[in-house]
């Protein structure tokens, strides 16, 4: 995985390979077992269209950090370009704490390209306010982000395996994911 350390103009940048189609990757950032798995998301209200909702919940921790108190919360936004199985874009973004003054605007970005057997994830955000509290938030969120797409690499390469053990068993072809027809929302063709 490479990271990229949060800078001073308050972005940070995430990548990875994962050996699991774009679209199985994108559809885990947009199903709630999935968020619930990876990124042990309480609640999501997740709509992968333009203007659609982007909104996860999590439990607050029982620790505190010095500077941003218990962790959790919510983190939302709208979603404001979305091309399905491939990138996203959630724009006025806010992490509402369990306690304490919401951090934002940000903006998130996630692009899912294309790479030999599997995906190049890029997962990047932006927003910043020089202060040690977005500091600090940086410096978590990274190492949160680190975490979570470690185990969203592991749910979005099972959901791969799961789906080629299953078209095996039934003597098929592996089954494919539903491709963008144009209309900008991942339906199948007829």
């Amino acid at each position: 995985m490479t990271v990229a350390a949060p800078d001073p103009a308050g972005r940070f940048e995430q990548s990875l390979f994962i050996a699991a189609k774009p679209a199985d990757v994108f559809a885990c950032f947009f199903d709630h077992a999935a968020l619930q798995e990876w990124w042990q998301a309480l609640h999501a209200v997740v709509t992968p269209v333009p203007f659609g909702v982007y909104a996860i919940e999590w439990a607050p921790t029982s620790y505190r950090d010095d500077l941003l108190g218990p962790l959790g919360g919510v983190f939302h936004g709208t979603i404001v370009d979305v091309r399905p199985a491939r990138q996203f874009l959630v724009a006025d973004c806010w992490w509402v704490p369990p306690e304490g003054d919401p951090l934002g605007p940000m903006a998130l970005h996630v692009s899912c390209q294309p790479e030999g057997d599997g995906c190049r994830l890029v997962v990047r955000q932006d927003g910043y306010e020089p202060s040690p509290r977005w500091r600090r938030y940086y410096a978590v969120v990274s190492r949160g982000w680190q975490l979570s797409l470690t185990a969203l690499r592991r749910k979005a390469e099972a959901i791969g395996h799961e789906r080629h053990r299953a078209s095996s068993a039934r003597g098929a072809a592996p089954e494919r994911p539903a491709e963008d027809n144009g209309k900008g929302r991942g339906e199948e063709t007829e």
